[in-house]
């Protein structure tokens, strides 16, 4: 049997095997994986990893954010997705006030749909619980969005205990997942009025205005909700080890739960805050970077499972014109770091190569377990017959140095500035097409497509 395209010669790499083997392709689909497989066209994979396009669960691109916006839209931000190997990202509705959640989703899938390069789809933010929205809930699901974003923190956003064990009980109800940003509001007003009342308005003031303290109890407090509701729940972000060992009694209860970190979580510390001046702005993100036992922590998770996904929480602010509307006041700073570009190599480079990980746990953090919680399993996340050609070719011997000028990410700095990196994507391959050739972007604005998701329908959905 001849293929329409033929990857042969690399390693494959999955969340549970690694082998010799090629990929044959057709329609778009991984068709057959064996040796010696012909094609009409033949793409040489000799001494580089062949894995699973990463699957990034968690980003926020033409995000609006106060007086301004998340630099990165749907075109520059997918773009950027995928000359770093992610080919699916999703990213989130966020319902005006008076606004149905259908109109709001369908809003935000056509602002999408025109200019997104890679295939994307979207979590419903839960800001309050007004009955029409309630009522919604069961639509949003059949209609392919089954992840509810919640917060226990910023006015306007935030549920309070008895809200969202409310709306957690309609999401279970209806079969859904939800997310939870976790930062305990009382700490984190408290926090900031002591240092506004001390004149500390600088970027060192934003990690003491948001302590870890407030994660911890926040992840506790929302993993006894989710227990109480029976609700699947995902914690976004988590930054602590404090937040991480919450998360480990939980599942040692049982609590069906998942727990999210970022790449400034495993690589970035507190520390840029306060010996960058000014400039310790361009790391504002909420929660904060925190101290090296934690960064420590974190990667002991991920290598106990007790983190299972790697998402970055991209939302990135230009530092000039959008960071430094907080030059004389740290809360006007606009909370966000991009990273979606370098999500996958950092992760090989300061994981794999240092050996905090090893590769099958690289691709199931990256790819596969994101695809699996958030519903996309097996057709995103893995290489078999079936599942979509997302295909990253990488080439673990290339030498990249972060920079601006070198990401493709609409903003003006990079948090990562100057690390050099071992590891990099030769080719990437979207649904069959080859989008990304040597640092080259070919595909055409507008190619990807919106995923419906459905929870719990695969084997392992629902196993931590």
């Amino acid at each position: 049997m001849e293929f329409e395209l033929v990857v042969r010669g690399g390693t494959l790499l999955s969340a549970c095997d690694k082998q010799a083997a090629d990929i044959g392709i057709r329609d778009g689909k991984i068709e057959a994986i064996g040796q010696g497989l012909i094609g009409d066209k033949m793409v040489d994979a000799s001494g580089l990893y062949v894995l699973p396009g990463g699957v990034d669960p968690h980003v926020h691109l033409q995000m609006p954010a106060g007086e301004t916006t998340s630099s990165d839209d749907f075109g520059s931000g997918t773009i950027a997705a995928v000359m770093g190997g992610t080919t699916t990202i999703i990213d989130f509705v966020e319902p005006e006030a008076g606004e149905s959640l259908k109109n709001a989703f369908e809003k935000r899938k056509a602002a999408a749909a025109g200019k997104a390069v890679i295939d994307y789809g979207f979590h419903m933010t839960l800001s309050s619980t007004r009955d029409d929205w309630m009522a919604e809930i069961p639509w949003m699901i059949s209609t392919g969005v089954p992840s509810f974003k919640m917060y226990t923190t910023y006015d306007g956003m935030r549920l309070n205990d008895e809200e969202m064990l409310y709306a957690m009980q309609r999401v279970a109800a209806a079969g859904g997942l939800v997310l939870v940003h976790c930062e305990n509001d009382a700490i984190v007003k408290a926090s900031t009025q002591a240092q506004q009342s001390q004149g500390i308005l600088s970027p060192a003031a934003h990690p003491l205005a948001r302590p870890a303290q407030a994660e911890i109890e926040a992840v506790t407090r929302v993993l006894a909700l989710a227990d109480c509701a029976n609700v699947p729940v995902y914690i976004v972000h988590i930054s602590t080890a404090g937040g991480a060992g919450a998360l480990r009694s939980a599942l040692e209860r049982g609590v069906q739960a998942w727990g999210e970190t970022c790449p400034q979580y495993l690589l970035l510390t507190e520390e840029l805050y306060f010996s960058h001046g000014f400039e310790g702005a361009k790391f504002v993100c909420s929660p904060p970077l925190r101290a090296q036992k934690d960064m420590r922590k974190l990667w002991w998770a991920l290598d106990d499972n007790v983190v299972q996904s790697i998402g970055t929480d991209h939302c990135p602010f230009n530092y000039v014109g959008q960071k430094d509307l907080g030059r004389e006041d740290f809360t006007r700073i606009p909370g966000g770091l991009p990273g979606i570009e370098s999500r996958l190599s950092l992760i090989y480079s300061y994981g794999v190569r240092a050996g905090k990980m090893g590769l099958r746990q690289w691709v199931n953090t990256c790819c596969t377990q994101p695809a699996k919680i958030m519903g996309l399993y097996p057709r995103k996340g893995t290489l078999m017959p079936g599942a979509d050609a997302d295909i990253v070719v990488f080439d673990p011997k290339m030498k990249v140095r972060l920079s601006a000028e070198f990401l493709h990410e609409r903003v003006d700095y990079s948090p990562y500035e100057g690390l050099e990196l071992t590891g990099w994507p030769k080719l990437v391959f979207s649904r069959g097409e080859c989008v990304v050739r040597e640092g080259i972007f070919s595909g055409e604005s507008g190619r990807g497509l919106f995923l419906p998701r459905k929870l719990g329908n695969q084997s392992g959905v629902w196993k931590n």
